[in-house]
């Protein structure tokens, strides 16, 4: 049986609020969703160059990922027979933009100050 698509208002795996939050998180933490939405985040790309972008994952993972996009409206097939984001797509890569600048801090601590060293137990 295939998943279903998570939605606003419906129970999703694992909460069964309904509340919009977890279906996003629903959605956006399945295998490759995220990756999918970034690379798209300058433009149409048609389904070979995307599945090269995202590493060569598998074409049948990309056609369930890109299928719950677009019943999520989230991205959608152009006239050249790409993918691209919506409105709806491009707000969360928008998102997405401030989760990468975070990143980067992250990456930049990190290199600059040594990790804290686990002490004895008290």
């Amino acid at each position: 049986m295939m998943a279903t698509t998570p939605a606003p208002r419906r129970p999703v795996r694992g909460s069964s609020t309904r509340r919009p939050l977890m279906a996003a998180l629903d959605l956006f933490g399945r295998r490759w969703t995220l990756r999918i939405l970034w690379e798209l985040r300058d433009g149409s790309l048609g389904f070979r160059p995307l599945q090269q972008r995202c590493d060569g994952m598998s074409s049948s993972v990309l056609h369930q990922r890109l299928t719950e996009l677009r019943e999520s409206r989230l991205v959608r097939r152009d006239a050249g027979d790409g993918y691209r984001l919506t409105p709806l797509g491009e707000g969360a890569c928008e998102e997405l933009r401030g989760l990468h600048r975070w990143a980067e801090d992250w990456a930049a601590e990190l290199d600059r100050t040594p990790p804290d060293r686990p002490g004895p137990a008290a």
